[in-house]
């Protein structure tokens, strides 16, 4: 006699079954999604290519390597194999296709522009770029390659519009290892604040915005913020909890009579938010999350930085509050795909010292 758990499971497995038909329509609208990034190649091969890949992608294979396809479509291995790995091929045109689209299906004037390094571990040493660097997906120093990321948000959705490889100096100078994985010639070292201006010159003017948002790790560089301004733009970016700064809206020291009237003093942005009174803090719930409604903290002071003074109404996580100062500039971790629904409000100043 079968016992109930038994026949329960094999319910439930009966009812995970999903016939192929289910997706068709899917591959439908796939391949016309396709279409425009493959006329995008320049060659007749690439074109014929990279539509027998995404067959191999989207078929019953175990396991979706290039050997495999290759057989699965009846071509070459090393066909495939080239194709994916060493044909010279150029993706520049199928990112000009993707922002175009992006554009035409989210595009809005007040649109965000996020930039995010992001870091994948990594075993070895021979994948290109990979080192000892800091991986914020583990949070230590580790193994890992570093990408740089420039993503678009509106209130319609998200996609990613461009990217980067962060090629570190040892990287860069070591003819070997580059030739090794073949890195072009014209690829050199930039840093990763180098890479989001040089994307941001490249598509600023095409893609409808009005902010620029990223977290810490741009935020903390006083040139980068600089090179925003040069450039007309809004940004919102986090900087750390020992950034130096003035509250402009605190009371001023005693005046002793003699020399220039005292300003109030600079401090870390810590020691600025421990001493801030909490019925300063407004709280808001601005969606709901995996585990239960998100909260943010929001504060709206004048607040001086060393080259700028800046107001802001700005939510911040509560998560960034815990370890950081919720100021004006707070840390804040901005990403792509969860700063849709937030909404900005952002009035600058920029006065001399």
């Amino acid at each position: 006699m079968t016992p109930a758990w038994a026949q329960r499971q094999e319910a439930l497995l009966s009812d995970c079954v999903v016939s192929p038909d289910v997706f068709t329509h899917m591959v439908d609208h796939l391949r016309d999604f396709v279409r425009p990034y493959q006329h995008a190649l320049e060659t007749e091969a690439g074109k014929r290519n990279v539509y027998l890949y995404l067959a191999g992608l989207l078929s019953h294979l175990p396991r979706k390597n290039a050997e495999d396809i290759a057989t699965l479509v009846d071509v070459e291995r090393l066909v495939m194999q080239n194709f994916i790995g060493t044909a010279p091929w150029d993706h520049r045109p199928l990112v000009q296709v993707l922002v175009g689209e992006v554009v035409d299906w989210l595009g809005e004037p007040d649109g965000i522009i996020a930039f995010d390094p992001s870091s994948f571990p990594k075993r070895g040493t021979h994948s290109v770029g990979v080192k000892r660097q800091w991986c914020g997906h583990r949070g230590k120093v580790d193994n890992c390659q570093v990408g740089v990321y420039m993503g678009y948000v509106s209130r319609h959705d998200h996609a990613l519009l461009d990217f980067r490889l962060s090629l570190p100096q040892d990287w860069a100078r070591d003819e070997q290892r580059r030739q090794a994985c073949h890195v072009p010639p014209a690829v050199r070292y930039h840093t990763r604040h180098d890479q989001c201006l040089e994307m941001l010159d490249l598509w600023g003017d095409q893609v409808p915005h009005g902010w620029v948002t990223g977290d810490d790790e741009l935020g903390r560089h006083t040139r980068f913020r600089r090179e925003l301004r040069e450039r007309g733009e809004r940004y919102v970016l986090g900087v750390p909890c020992t950034t130096t700064m003035r509250d402009l809206e605190a009371p001023l020291p005693a005046y002793q009579g003699r020399g220039r009237r005292p300003k109030p003093p600079w401090q870390s942005v810590t020691a600025w938010r421990k001493a801030l009174h909490p019925d300063g803090w407004t709280r808001l719930t601005v969606r709901d999350g995996e585990k239960g409604p998100v909260p943010l903290k929001k504060s709206r002071d004048q607040v001086e930085l060393s080259e700028t003074l800046v107001i802001l109404s700005l939510a911040v996580p509560r998560k960034a509050c815990t370890s950081s100062a919720a100021t004006g500039l707070a840390r804040e971790r901005a990403r792509p795909w969860d700063t849709s629904g937030r909404t900005w409000r952002c009035e600058r100043q920029y006065r001399a010292e």
